[in-house]
């Protein structure tokens, strides 16, 4: 992106739009790094107006404090070697030679030191990306370009401990900069550093202006991945050369498919839904699938469509047993006709060709893999995820077509639904959930970390957060209530609930509880179509007895008249 196209981004904003701040907090001069910053975040989320706070020049350490002490709104730390010591960078004149080596690295350690403990000192505070030094230590010693010097070799050690450190911190992220592209020459731009105080080259600065806007609304991640078999998780074709004739090692030149299945497993171990669409024999399969040497375990892989239908059939019935959409999922195979049909079929599905044809592709493949389905964090649910679809499964197949079979599951489930007040600091579960939930959701409406501070710490605010668990397996914390508290009811303004959790009854629950513990005569729901919250829309129907279109009322009586019967208990955790 030019320095011209972000400033047009940026001028064609509504000035009505929702506000979404950010803070950059940095040594140098904030500008024009600020405004490719900011009109990338406004591509990412266009419903909003993106507003770049700044601090003050030269101050690093006192922006950080500044920000902490009363700001909600995310924040950047982008930090350079000058910062820590203005004898590392090239604007300032300080003496470079041995001598002063050891005093540097001192003075380096405390500016990193201070840092931390200046975000480890606010438990409560907003979320932070930490950029580490994208610039080089100056030639402070005099030795050869190609060698390690002691100064750059303690200076990454320091800082790796930093990092180290930085993130074991709950709310704090660290981008990479080793992966840039860019030469030295290409990132430092020394004349703009001397005449302005701004030391990137401005094509450098666009770059890490997306790469901060990246890590700061990295959008939805994929949930799901469906995998075809021969030569793709295997080198070879099953049918051809039988259980022990497909391979993935070096002996037999397959390492592609043998690094694939280590990528599909870590997925999986992060909670990534994965499963296999192949038009295959069933039993041969599954030999090959228990196969000991097999790097993903045939537990990380749920379903397994193995037989000679048309694809387009398994990824159907795939998606149905996982119950996300097919813009939530990513399509792998190594025949470009298969790939244009699962695309033609599923548009807004993600399908890569597997590069088996291009070993030297494979490195970029298995990185993008990554990109899409990557978490800063992974969360108890992430980890649950596959337990819970295969018990829902087993559930479906435990219920007979008639109601009464239905019932009497639902009767010998042995639920347990546990109902947590959200206090600030919040579960970060609760903010995954509201803007990742699309099916029972009440508005649609997604949170910035600031406005769901916000809504928490208002007056009469009202937050509740579920966790199930049943004889199938915990779901954990699958729902969030929130609202504030107006005269002798409730206005909820967030409420979503996973698809993990449908046909449980665990929304009624919720209700009777909110009234019995909130002491509400009425229940006001801020209720908004989208074009997937028909389950939300169908629950409301259902209990108030009409379709909504805006703001829907119940009272308990009504509630109590039309809920059905439950059978697991509920009980208020801490």
């Amino acid at each position: 992106m030019k320095l011209g196209e972000a400033l047009r981004i940026l001028g064609r904003v509504d000035v009505a739009a929702e506000l979404y701040p950010v803070s950059l907090l940095s040594g140098s001069t904030a500008e024009p790094l600020a405004q490719f910053l900011a009109a990338y975040l406004q591509e990412r989320l266009p419903r909003c107006r993106v507003v770049l706070k700044t601090g003050l020049f030269g101050d690093l350490a006192g922006n950080l404090d500044r920000y902490l002490s009363t700001a909600k709104e995310p924040g950047v730390l982008l930090v350079e070697w000058a910062d820590l010591d203005p004898r590392l960078g090239m604007r300032q004149s300080g003496g470079w030679g041995r001598s002063i080596v050891p005093d540097v690295l001192e003075t380096v350690e405390v500016g990193l030191d201070r840092l931390l403990r200046s975000i480890e000192s606010n438990p409560r505070g907003p979320s932070i990306l930490i950029v580490p030094p994208t610039l080089p230590v100056a030639p402070v010693l005099s030795v050869p370009g190609w060698q390690v010097n002691e100064l750059d070799a303690r200076c990454q050690e320091l800082l790796g401990h930093f990092v180290v450190r930085a993130v074991a911190i709950p709310r704090v992220r660290v981008i990479r900069t080793d992966s840039f592209k860019y030469r030295i020459e290409d990132r430092l731009d020394l004349k703009s550093w001397w005449q302005a105080g701004f030391p990137y080259q401005l094509s450098f600065a666009s770059e890490l202006g997306a790469r901060m806007a990246t890590a700061l609304a990295p959008g939805d991640r994929a949930k799901g991945l469906i995998t075809d078999l021969d030569d793709t998780l295997w080198a070879g074709i099953l049918g051809e050369v039988g259980v022990d004739g497909v391979q993935w090692d070096l002996e037999h030149h397959a390492t592609m498919h043998g690094a694939y299945q280590q990528l599909l497993q870590s997925l999986a171990e992060d909670g990534v839904l994965v499963a296999v669409a192949s038009k295959n024999d069933q039993e041969l399969v599954e030999q090959c699938l228990r196969r000991r040497d097999m790097l993903v375990r045939p537990g990380s892989i749920f379903p397994v469509e193995a037989h000679w239908q048309p694809k387009v059939h398994s990824v159907a019935r795939i998606l149905e047993t996982w119950n996300v959409g097919a813009d939530s999922v990513v399509f792998i195979d190594d025949n470009a006709l298969e790939i244009e049909s699962v695309r033609a079929a599923f548009p807004t599905m993600r399908c890569r060709l597997f590069p088996v044809d291009d070993p030297d592709a494979l490195w970029s493949f298995l990185g993008e893999l990554n990109d899409l389905f990557g978490k800063a964090e992974r969360s108890e649910e992430d980890l649950l995820r596959i337990e819970s679809i295969r018990g829902s499964t087993a559930r479906k197949f435990a219920v007979a077509v008639n109601e009464a079979a239905e019932e009497h599951v639902l009767q010998t489930s042995g639920g347990e639904l546990t109902l947590v007040p959200i206090t600030v600091p919040p579960d970060p579960r609760a903010l995954d959930l509201l803007n990742k939930t699309n099916q029972f959701n009440l508005n649609g409406k997604r949170y910035t970390e600031a406005e769901w501070l916000a809504l928490l710490e208002s007056k009469g605010a009202v937050a509740w957060l579920a966790s199930y668990r049943d004889k199938f397996g915990p779901l954990g914390r699958i729902a969030v209530l929130a609202g504030h508290l107006r005269n002798h009811e409730l206005v909820v303004s967030a409420w979503v609930m996973s698809c993990r959790a449908f046909s449980r009854r665990i929304e009624h629950a919720m209700l009777e509880h909110i009234f019995e513990k909130e002491s509400v005569d009425e229940i006001v729901f801020q209720f908004r179509a989208t074009q997937r919250n028909t389950p939300l829309r169908e629950f409301l129907k259902q209990v108030t007895g009409s379709t909504p279109v805006a703001d829907v009322r119940l009272t308990k009586s009504v509630l109590d008249a039309r809920k059905p019967k439950r059978y697991f208990t509920v009980g208020v955790g801490s």
